[in-house]
């Protein structure tokens, strides 16, 4: 009877070593930019309460409905893994006590976790930066928040892209709104979705966003928010555009971003690439002044945005993971100690260091050769009395003989 071939859950991948590394190129430079403008690391769990995101997202949402891996332990608590991370954020926020400390600026990376339909650009477990900034209400900062995302993609060597930003007014203006646009789209319902339909309810800017195109062909003359914007919120996105147009920032103007959840409002922002097809979308944020306040806490102004790691490195070009700087040939069994020495020797001084594992030269020499290493270092008795090594360069063939205090330099 056969072993039942081991296959990954659909839509969970794993990050192999070719993976990794354009991970880490993105990771590491989301540290040099975002540390520029005063931003910090946090580090949050992946499991939280349920409650927390019935609470901020809404338990009617795809997330919380359908979306979420959501259990019980064994103690009897409602728990998930998480789907976002700023809701997280900001119960780390309100639970450190942070409210009367003033500007906070966070980033963080990590798994998110979804139920969805897998497709390209489109994880069940998904690598996401994000980003935060709490106390902040001001289009000044809203504009160095976009201008931060800007030049973290132009450090990726990322500048075939778009900015687009929209305003989604406030609790002001947008009761005024939304009653203009639900009698729009009722006006059309039959010629509508059914997911438009459920929509026109519970959130009906989210009909704007559909990408079915029957229905977009119905909205073309749908009523726009920033057109219907009371006077502090067009206050705010005019200061929004002048803060961007004085960072020589490049943006459109899309009336047409929404942001899926009620506690969302004024700025909204997506960077578009046309590389991805239909997900596209490699940057989304928005301002959500509401949610703190959703979550116990008190009225807090609040901006931030989040990427996909899996879609960034999809536009980035493939990494060369190197392999090992050296292997370690040792020639007899009475040299295996010593070769051991000198392989902790050379990782103490930084070389990364493999070692062959003794056998025959020819076995060892085909395994360095698979390693794919730029020098083996061979270790046999007449060497180890002399108190000598030979070197060969794998790429030259040349070989020298040298005393060990001189390898590094030698390789380097």
């Amino acid at each position: 009877m056969g072993i039942k071939k081991l296959q990954s859950i659909r839509g969970i991948h794993d990050g192999l070593p070719g993976d990794v590394a354009k991970w880490q190129k993105v990771e590491a430079a989301a540290k040099t930019v975002f540390s520029r403008y005063a931003f910090s690391e946090v580090r949050l769990p992946l499991l939280e309460p349920t409650e927390l995101f019935v609470r901020s997202i809404g338990e009617e949402t795809d997330i919380v409905s359908k979306e979420m891996y959501r259990f019980e332990d064994q103690g009897g608590d409602d728990l998930c893994l998480r789907p976002e991370g700023t809701a997280g954020a900001v119960r780390a926020y309100l639970q450190a006590g942070l409210t009367r400390a003033g500007a906070q600026r966070w980033y963080y990376t990590g798994p998110m976790f979804r139920r969805e339909r897998p497709q390209k650009g489109r994880l069940r477990q998904f690598q996401q930066i994000g980003v935060e900034m709490f106390g902040v209400a001001g289009p000044i900062e809203d504009a160095e928040l976009l201008a931060m995302a800007r030049d973290f993609l132009l450090e990726l060597g990322l500048d075939q892209v778009r900015m687009e930003i929209n305003s989604l007014g406030c609790p002001t203006c947008r009761p005024a709104y939304r009653d203009r646009l639900v009698s729009y789209l009722k006006e059309r319902a039959n010629k509508l979705c059914e997911t438009c339909n459920e929509r026109m309810e519970k959130n009906p800017m989210r009909v704007l966003d559909c990408k079915v195109a029957s229905c977009q062909s119905e909205l073309t003359d749908a009523p726009e928010m920033i057109a219907h914007l009371c006077a502090d919120c067009d206050v705010h996105f005019t200061g929004l555009k002048a803060g961007l147009e004085a960072l020589s920032v490049d943006y459109q103007i899309n009336p047409r971003i929404v942001r899926g959840l009620d506690y969302y409002n004024r700025t909204a922002f997506e960077i578009i690439t046309d590389q991805l097809g239909a997900q596209g979308t490699v940057i989304a944020g928005g301002r959500y002044d509401a949610l703190v306040e959703a979550l116990g806490g008190p009225a807090t102004p609040a901006i931030g945005f989040a990427m996909g790691l899996e879609r960034l490195a999809m536009l980035l070009p493939e990494v060369n993971v190197s392999g090992p700087d050296m292997a370690i040939v040792a020639l007899g069994d009475a040299v295996e100690g010593h070769a051991l020495m000198l392989a902790s020797q050379l990782r103490s001084k930084g070389l990364s260091i493999v070692h062959c594992g003794g056998g025959s030269a020819k076995r060892q020499f085909k395994m360095a050769d698979r390693e794919g290493v730029r020098f083996v270092l061979v270790v046999g008795e007449d060497e180890m009395n002399a108190g000598l090594v030979t070197l060969k360069n794998m790429q030259t063939g040349e070989q020298q003989q040298l005393a060990p205090d001189v390898i590094v330099a030698a390789v380097l």
